[in-house]
This record gives structure tokens, sequence and C-alpha cells, in this order.
């Protein structure tokens, strides 16, 4: 959800500038900031001790993120990073609890984002316990691809961030993707994806 700059500005919003692989916040930290992105990337991720990551989700401009542990009182549950140089605006959670507040129709969107956040991770967690290598890969590209777009088009994931959000070893994806390549299911041009 998009909250209107302008708005935001208002109530004491500030941008900040990020660079690639700066880290926004870290995983049990608390929650203190509304984030929406004005421009760039951001991957959200959680790693055990080994230093494997799993991905839990990007996020894009005009998309928010983090949201869910300001409305209860929570750390956040993973580490958020700039996944290219990006600029975000961010404001209090006490300014934007007030922004919900006084906009009804903000705070609906808010309730509608968070559903189908939760609708989609469901979905996801379905896919990537219930499924295959083969079938965590088309669950993924299904779930990023622009559905408005019936041709095979660039997916602008490496092979690595593929395995980090399917869970899989980034071999496993390499292996999985050469064959659903013969399968006419994707198409690899010049080391290119394409779904």
């Amino acid at each position: 959800m998009q909250i209107d700059l302008d708005l935001l500005f208002t109530w004491g919003a500030i941008a900040k500038e990020y660079k690639k692989n700066e880290i926004i916040f870290h995983e049990e930290e608390s929650a203190n900031f509304y984030y929406q992105i004005i421009d760039g990337c951001v991957r959200m991720f959680n790693s055990n001790e080994e230093g494997k990551e799993f991905t839990q989700g990007y996020f894009k401009c005009g998309q928010s993120f983090g949201e869910p542990p300001l409305f209860i009182d929570q750390v956040y549950p993973s580490t958020a990073v700039a996944f290219k140089d990006s600029k975000l605006i961010k404001i209090s959670k006490e300014k934007f609890f007030k922004i919900l507040d006084e906009y009804p129709f903000i705070q609906k969107g808010f309730l509608n984002l968070l559903a189908e956040r939760i609708y989609t991770k469901s979905k996801t967690t379905k896919d990537i316990v219930n499924q295959k290598p083969e079938f965590r890969i088309i669950a993924f590209l299904n779930a990023h691809k622009n559905s408005e777009c019936s041709k095979k088009e660039l997916v602008p994931y490496t092979r690595q961030e593929i395995a980090n959000f399917t869970g899989l070893r980034v071999e496993t994806v390499i292996r999985e993707l050469s064959r659903l390549s013969k399968t006419d299911k994707v198409e690899i041009i010049n080391h290119k994806l394409y779904y």
C-alpha cells in the first residue's frame, strides 16, 4: 500500500537513502518505524548460523514493508536490506498510528494489504513444504510474474535469489531450471532466465 508522500511529510516523515546491501533494520530489532519505498527495492530475509538465507519478500517502489510488528508491539522477524540503491520514507510508529486514526480509508487499505500478505505467505509456505523442487520454482516464478503479460518475460532474480526464496540449494535451482528449459516451461538465453 502507498500512503500519499505529501501526507507522510506533513506528519513528520523523513526521506533517507540507502546504498545497495545496506541494512535498514535487523531481525530482533524493535519495530519503531513505518517504511515506504520511494525508489529502489528492499529484500527481507532470515539467516541461520551457517549463513544460509531464506528470503521472506522483495518490496518495490511504492510499497511499504515491515508493518506487522508495529501493530502487535513485536520485534522485526526478519532483516531488511536495500536490494539496490534505494530511497525510503520513514515515520515513527506513533505518528503512523495517528495517520491511521485520522484516515479510516488508509486503515482499511492496510487491513486489505495485511490480509493479502497473509494469504500469499500461506500459499507460498504450502508450495515450499509440500512440493518437489520443480513445483517450488514454478510457484515462485508464477508469484512474481506480471499476470498481464502472456509471453515469457525476463525474470529479474538470480539463481541464488530464487534458491533463497524457495529454500533450495542454488545447485538444485540451476539443475531444475536447465531441465525446465528442455520442456519449454522456461527459456534461458545468454544465461538470462525468461518465464
